[in-house]
């Protein structure tokens, strides 16, 4: 049995394709795996504070030694570490804004890229000081973006920052079992967004059939 965190980052509801696509992959998952669990967390609607100088404090102040208000400054951060280390896969979806992601979801991934927490700092080792702590995971990322051409080689493939992004920060703590799947389209609807839909509910139903 395996547990799995939903994650959705867009602040559209209905209209939202990345939404759309994550919960039919989630259902499609249900499915699959019945015995499965599923905490979802929506930052695109609820969004989670961003860090501050009492956070930066607390996050390099050992937990013995945190006064009242640095454990206050840092327990949402501590919540969601807790939550994202209990998962075993994670499924997130992201809109493409302005050629990157979301800053709800940027703020998300501040409050969990903790050191101590999910990656460690050792000055003393001079070739590699950081070390990965979240090991053994599995990401699913729906992405939605309102063109097409964005893979690597094709005509926007140099203004996409959202996969290198979300493939780096997400490695540096260790997950690196990524598989994206792309929405695109959006914009300009038609056959291409219809062939784009086609293409995601297949990869799904072969990803979730694994």
């Amino acid at each position: 049995m395996a547990h799995l965190l939903h994650i959705d980052s867009s602040p559209r509801d209905e209209r939202s394709q990345s939404r759309r696509f994550t919960r039919e992959f989630v259902e499609s998952w249900k499915q699959s795996h019945p015995a499965d669990t599923i905490t979802y967390r929506d930052v695109g609607r609820n969004p989670v504070p961003h860090i501050t100088e009492s956070w930066i404090a607390a996050a390099y102040t050992p937990p013995a030694q945190r006064t009242l208000d640095l454990q206050d400054a840092i327990h949402i951060s501590d919540q969601l570490v807790d939550e994202l280390l209990a998962a075993d896969i994670y499924v997130i979806g992201v809109p493409m804004y302005n050629y990157s992601i979301p800053s709800m979801l940027k703020a998300y991934i501040d409050q969990i890229v903790r050191i101590g927490r999910t990656f460690e700092f050792d000055p003393e080792n001079a070739e590699n000081p950081y070390k990965p702590l979240v090991l053994g995971k599995k990401m699913f990322i729906i992405t939605a973006r309102g063109a097409s051409g964005y893979a690597i080689g094709e005509r926007y493939g140099a203004l996409n920052y959202q996969d290198p992004y979300l493939r780096t920060v997400f490695g540096f703590i260790g997950i690196t079992d990524i598989t994206f799947v792309p929405i695109e389209n959006d914009e300009s609807g038609g056959t291409g967004l219809a062939e784009s839909i086609a293409n995601a509910r297949t990869q799904i139903a072969q990803l979730v059939g694994r």
